[in-house]
């Protein structure tokens, strides 16, 4: 589970986290071992990530040779363990990009293949409007607006739950051929507020040959902004 990568350093710009609780039986043999769901209330939490990342590079390198682009993966919080101790992490079944360069990278500098990904982005006010279209079709599109508290109907009892539950989560492993990549987030400072989504569609968690009808279900969604962070390899 290595990956080869420099540490690099940028500005999380906008960070959109949609979470959905799912059937833990059923994600966890979406998962390959050693990973099993991490549960919360006794569901498997799974998403979606709409991350648009600027000023990306080696770690001390100039601003001006940084680059920026749109990002999207989809996330399963899981958990395995390594000798006496349990660990946690997301496992991203599939990462999509804007960017030629990170489609290009992907599975080679960066962890997981990206397949490349048409962005639409509205942004103004506190209200977001994302969407896109992959290059095998797979579609996403978010209606929110930034808002003060979760939803009543979540799972999750407060904001300050589900920040935790997802800042525990900073290691992600992604496939790539018969071995894992992983790479761990590390941010400067974290902060999360919530969204209230007017709409959500994603063709991967409502494909019901992976997802089928009752398994699935919308929690929350969250927003983090002007995150400065760095990106290292998992050894």
């Amino acid at each position: 589970m290595t990956l080869r990568l420099p540490k690099l350093h940028g500005i999380i710009d906008r960070r959109i986290l949609i979470n959905f609780v799912a059937d833990p039986n059923l994600v966890e043999n979406l998962l390959p071992k050693p990973f099993k769901p991490k549960l919360y209330k006794q569901k498997a939490i799974v998403g979606i990530c709409l991350i648009r990342l600027k000023n990306i590079k080696p770690k001390y390198f100039p601003d001006f040779l940084g680059f920026s682009s749109e990002n999207k993966t989809h996330k399963i919080a899981v958990e395995w363990q390594e000798g006496n101790e349990i660990k946690e992490g997301v496992y991203v079944p599939r990462r999509d990009t804007g960017s030629k360069l990170n489609a290009w990278i992907g599975g080679k500098l960066f962890p997981g293949k990206h397949y490349l990904a048409k962005f639409d982005v509205e942004e103004k006010d506190g209200n977001y409007q994302v969407a896109f279209t992959s290059s095998d079709d797979t579609k996403i599109a978010i209606q929110a607006k930034e808002v003060q508290q979760i939803p009543q109907t979540s799972i999750f009892e407060n904001l300050t739950n589900v920040s935790d539950f997802f800042q525990k989560g900073a290691i992600g492993y992604s496939p790539n051929g018969n071995k894992l990549d992983g790479i761990k987030l590390y941010t400067y400072q974290w902060q999360m507020q919530p969204l209230e989504v007017e709409s959500v569609y994603s063709s991967y968690f409502e494909n019901e040959e992976i997802f089928p009808k009752g398994s699935i279900q919308f929690d929350n969604a969250l927003l983090m902004k002007k995150i400065e962070h760095e990106w290292h390899a998992v050894k």
